[in-house]
């Protein structure tokens, strides 16, 4: 069973559909869950008006795109149950743990003011993947370490009391595209960036996202060529195109002589990919009630999963 959260620390845009939801939708198990990491986005100060209206429309988003509603639940919706097997796990790990975990020492700087939960939230990812019994993470590169974490929690607390807890591993996630800014190619495309100029957001109108990706940095050759490393941008429009049409960067290339041509092609495609994803999101999102029934189902099945873990936890340690 696989585990895969996102955060909803800005609209979701084109690179985490085709790097990721895409790909939850299309190959993922009956056993897998997906969880909207709304209480990941509050190591740092935040709105709580927009975090909830964030969350909602990711929420949207995922359902849209096809992922089965039973499979998605928003993460604060098991704040209880999270809270209390964060506990466990605090009183399992040790400062040295904690403090030792790059993305902490990058964030936090020797910083006094810096928030607590920036140090401690690794706990509440271990808490998210063992309260759910995963035994596979997809990950990127700066969150393995999170997850050798939760790994080393699950199997110090069943030495210690019992075997309540799957130790998990985490997996190189399902080939995706790598999407980059379409403003600087440099970067990559990122929702919660402050220059929007450069990415494409699921609910774009497609005049909008037309026009992002006509704007979208080249170079100075004319002839499209898949070359990442000499030619970013270009190359980044290849593997949008490429990813959109279930080709490869160097197929779309071959059938396009102009970067005019190739840029008119990637509007296109990617207005035509999104178009279901961004209608159906908004249906959902005018439908509260059902947008309400579908976050309560999909909370009440995470729960019941992971409820006599909890309970077997408590017993264990002494405190249920």
């Amino acid at each position: 069973m696989r585990l895969s959260g996102i955060t909803p620390s800005g609209h979701a845009q084109l690179g985490n559909y085709l790097g990721a939801i895409s790909a939850w939708a299309a190959e993922g198990g009956d056993e897998d869950l997906y969880f909207i990491a709304d209480l990941h986005a509050m190591t740092t100060t935040h709105n709580p008006a927009k975090l909830r209206g964030l969350a909602a429309e990711t929420l949207a988003v995922l359902v849209a795109a096809g992922i089965p509603a039973e499979r998605v639940f928003v993460q604060s919706d098991l704040a209880r149950e999270l809270g209390a097997l964060t506990w466990i796990l605090e009183c399992t790990c040790s400062y040295g743990e904690a403090a030792r975990m790059i993305q902490f020492k990058e964030k936090a700087g020797g910083q006094a003011g810096v928030r607590l939960s920036l140090l401690t939230y690794p706990v509440l990812m271990a808490a998210d993947i063992l309260l759910q019994g995963a035994s596979e993470v997809p990950v990127g590169e700066d969150q393995s370490q999170h997850v050798e974490l939760a790994r080393a929690l699950a199997r110090r607390f069943n030495g210690t009391y019992g075997e309540v807890f799957t130790v998990p591993r985490a997996v190189v996630p399902l080939a995706g595209a790598r999407v980059r800014d379409l403003s600087d190619p440099a970067r990559k495309m990122s929702k919660s960036t402050r220059d929007a100029a450069g990415v494409v957001f699921l609910l774009d109108e497609p005049d909008l996202i037309r026009r992002k990706i006509r704007r979208a940095v080249t170079d100075t050759h004319t002839r499209p060529e898949y070359l990442p490393e000499d030619r970013p941008g270009v190359a980044n429009l290849l593997e949008i195109l490429a990813a959109c049409t279930s080709a490869t960067p160097r197929e779309v290339a071959e059938r396009h002589s102009t970067y005019g041509a190739l840029k008119e092609a990637v509007a296109e495609a990617v207005v035509e990919t999104l178009r279901p994803v961004r209608e159906r999101t908004r249906e959902l999102l005018a439908d509260p009630a059902e947008l309400g029934r579908v976050r309560k189902a999909g909370a009440a099945r995470a729960a019941e999963r992971g409820e006599h873990r909890l309970s077997s936890a408590l017993r264990l340690i002494g405190a249920g």
